[in-house]
């Protein structure tokens, strides 16, 4: 079976040349999209061979539009191909890429900050700041508490990654002393 990337990138790359100017929009409808998709039992349901598309359909439209979540006709149009192609499972994966599309046009990447402690927004801002310097781009940062870092942070921004954690360095002093 083909990986689930394969399958994705051409949804991705034709629901972002629908989108035209509408990717802010068409962006946080199939993030909704794809966080509902997600769900398991959902996933077994859609695949059952009893169950029709439309009945999924049905579902999906009525799960989001009880969070408040409307979708656009494009949306919409979008979702009964992925149905209509048995491509559920690959939603999560074409919402990602679709959101990496989105940020190459506009020059922002995803960044991934990884934190011993909890980061207030002033600390957010000019540890960005000072990212965008390091990785000399627009970032759009998601912050993960993560205690075992024990102190300092790990950034990753696409395959990129910057690890000023203790853990690191008490890694690195580790390596040293046992080579």
């Amino acid at each position: 079976m083909a990986e689930i990337a394969t399958i994705a990138r051409p949804y991705a790359e034709a629901l972002f040349k629908a989108a035209g100017a509408n990717t802010a929009g068409l962006l946080q409808e199939i993030g909704a999209l794809s966080a509902v998709s997600a769900d398991p039992a959902l996933q077994q349901f859609a695949d059952n061979p009893k169950v029709e598309g439309a009945t999924v359909f049905n579902v999906l439209s009525d799960v989001l539009g009880r969070q408040g979540v409307v979708l656009s006709q494009a949306a919409q149009n979008f979702l009964k191909t992925v149905l209509d192609n048995g491509r559920l499972a690959a939603l999560p994966e074409i919402a990602q890429q679709f959101q990496a599309l989105v940020n190459a046009r506009s020059g922002v990447s995803d960044a991934t900050v990884e934190s011993a402690f909890p980061i207030d927004a002033a600390a957010l801002a000019a540890v960005v700041a000072t990212l965008e310097t390091r990785f000399g781009r627009k970032l759009n940062p998601t912050v993960i508490v993560k205690p075992e870092l024990i102190g300092g942070i790990r950034v990753v921004v696409g395959d990129e990654v910057l690890d000023t954690s203790v853990a690191a360095r008490l890694q690195q002093m580790r390596a040293a002393l046992t080579a």
